[in-house]
């Protein structure tokens, strides 16, 4: 069985087994998203050496800088071949209060570089639906595509997402039991536009639930996700393996 880990932080976790506790698991392929431009040199230095793990780049919404990045700026460290994907960038106005101008600037910003680059984005959204897909949609975003990732929304905004193209990725919060309204849109999703993840070293699924998550643990969602839909283990890892190399078409299988 091959799995992929859509979304990963793996330079932020210190577990020396880890990718071959991910071998083990059955996960042949990882994204390691970038969330600050500072630590962007040393992500991608530490990836480097593996053909299996690819690698994004971008500021996250909740990040604070002295300087806001430039889609100019964003272009450029997108270059390498390894980076796959611009990201990621969106809209949180949970931990963000007062003027979130500043969000949705660097948002568009970071739309118009995946645009130039032809690279697809990373979204993360967290209480502002209507701002997020808004900007989406006056930036072009569906020229690019790309994913609504660690989906914790309803399944208004996953139809809207998907009708711009859009993938929706799910993580370990699917395993939890209050996340009925995240299960209903997980068994809604077409299975052609579904990725999984685990956002590690956050959020890890049960029966880890409050320890340090690590990308071996998607198989957890995986099968969670299977349980829900009642449909095999095997058939959710086909349809997000293929999706994701679909939508992330610099990834290496």
């Amino acid at each position: 069985m091959y799995l992929v880990d859509s979304h990963c932080h793996i330079d932020q976790i210190d577990i020396p087994d880890l990718l071959s506790q991910a071998k083990e698991a059955g996960v042949g392929h990882m994204l390691c998203v970038c969330i600050t431009l500072t630590d962007f040199p040393k992500m991608l230095s530490m990836v480097q050496p593996y053909s299996y793990i690819s690698a994004s780049v971008g500021l996250h919404p909740n990040e604070t800088v002295e300087q806001e990045p430039t889609a100019k700026e964003l272009i450029v460290l997108a270059q390498p071949e390894k980076v796959v994907a611009i990201g990621e960038t969106g809209l949180d106005y949970y931990r963000t209060t007062g003027d979130v101008k500043f969000q949705q600037e660097r948002f568009r910003q970071h739309i118009h570089a995946a645009r130039t680059v032809k690279k697809p984005l990373i979204i993360h959204t967290r209480q502002a639906r209507e701002d997020t897909m808004a900007i989406l949609r006056a930036e072009k975003a569906n020229e690019v595509s790309g994913v609504m990732h660690c989906f914790t929304e309803d399944w208004a905004m996953a139809k809207a997402a998907l009708d711009l193209g859009f993938y929706i990725s799910f993580s370990g919060i699917i395993t939890f039991k209050n996340a009925v309204e995240i299960q209903e849109v997980a068994k809604q999703v077409p299975l052609d536009r579904m990725l999984i993840e685990t956002d590690s070293p956050y959020l890890a699924p049960n029966p880890y639930r409050g320890k340090t998550n690590q990308p071996a643990y998607v198989r957890y969602v995986a099968e969670y996700i299977a349980s829900l839909r009642g449909i095999s283990l095997e058939k959710v890892a086909e349809h997000t393996t293929n999706n994701f190399f679909n939508l992330f078409k610099g990834a290496k299988k």
